[in-house]
Parts: C-alpha cells; sequence; structure tokens
C-alpha cells in the first residue's frame, strides 16, 4: 500500500489466538459499519474451530449480520495468491506478542487488545455481559476506524491513528458498568 487511496476497499484481517469470539465480532463489525470500503476477515494462530455461541447470539441481537463466520487459522488466508490485506490487526493480548506469518504486500498493523470474553466465568448474564464489553470495545474502535480521513493521511499517520486507535476505550454508563 503505497498510498493510501479513498476510492480503494480496504482488505482488513483481525487475528487473535482462538478465532471465536473477539476477531469473529471485529470482523462482523466492520463488515457491517465499513460501508463498502472495508472488506473484513478474521482468523485464528490456534483457532478453537468453532464461533463461541455467544458471540453469534450478540451479533444477533445488535442485528450485526455474521453469516458465514467460521474459526480458521491464519495459515488458510497466508498463502501465494490468497487475499492482498491492507492492515492486520490483534484484538488480544496473547495474539501481539506472538510470530505472524509474512503476509503479501506488507500490510499496515495494528494492535487493538481486547478482554477474552470466553474466558468469562460466573452466571450466563455475567458471561454475556463479557462478551457486550467486548463488543463495545471493538465497535468502538472499528467506527473510528471507518472515519479516517484515508485520503488524507500518509502511510506514518496513518500507523500512528491504528495505534491510537488500539489505545482506545469506550465510553461506559454505570448502568452498563455495574457500578
Amino acid at each position: 500500500m503505497a498510498a493510501v487511496r479513498a476510492e480503494h476497499v480496504y482488505n482488513v484481517l483481525f487475528l487473535c489466538t482462538g478465532n471465536s469470539a473477539r476477531s469473529i465480532l471485529a470482523e462482523a463489525l466492520l463488515n457491517h459499519w465499513g460501508g463498502g470500503r472495508f472488506r473484513a476477515w478474521s482468523a485464528g494462530s490456534f483457532p478453537t474451530g468453532r464461533v463461541n455461541p455467544l458471540a453469534l447470539e450478540l451479533l444477533a441481537q445488535m442485528r450485526i449480520p455474521a453469516e458465514g463466520a467460521r474459526s480458521k487459522s491464519w495459515d488458510e488466508l497466508a498463502v501465494p495468491g490468497g487475499v492482498e490485506f491492507d492492515f492486520v490487526i490483534t484484538v488480544c493480548s496473547k495474539a501481539a506478542g506472538e510470530t505472524c506469518p509474512i503476509w503479501p504486500g506488507q500490510p499496515m498493523t495494528a494492535h487493538w487488545g481486547v478482554d477474552d470474553p470466553a474466558a468469562a466465568s460466573g452466571t450466563a448474564t455475567q458471561k454475556m455481559l463479557a462478551f457486550r464489553d467486548a463488543f463495545r470495545a471493538l465497535e468502538h474502535r472499528v467506527r473510528i476506524f471507518v472515519s479516517l480521513p484515508f485520503a488524507s493521511l500518509d502511510r506514518l499517520r496513518l500507523q500512528r491513528q491504528l495505534d491510537e486507535i488500539g489505545r482506545q476505550q469506550p465510553v461506559t454508563d454505570d448502568a452498563s458498568s455495574g457500578t
């Protein structure tokens, strides 16, 4: 990606370890909010082989399309002649420190770490709240990302923006945070 082009459809890969929750949510959110300017995929370094049912339930509740969502290895996407990604974004802390495959086209990378809702314990309500928190964090970041003025950002400034998005936290109200 020598220059950032406004008319270009950007291919974005969200990586996580299990590819069962966070990266699935991010993929669905970007495909939904991207307005046709983005095409998102997700994959994992050690995929679980199944999408967490709570992720699919939440996406359905929020009316975010997720048809075709499936847990898969990043090896499936890192193939010669495969999709050339403009952006590769890790969404969990473990993925940020793992060795990633070489992606064709030298995509821009960022880390947007989110706590793993699939690791939540407790009641069904507590587990769903963990998924809602992850959803809210990812949606906040995705909506900032899609609103960036891509045509006016050079690669260095765009990288700074990607890194800043990763530090963003969604605004929560007292009712949603339980305080």
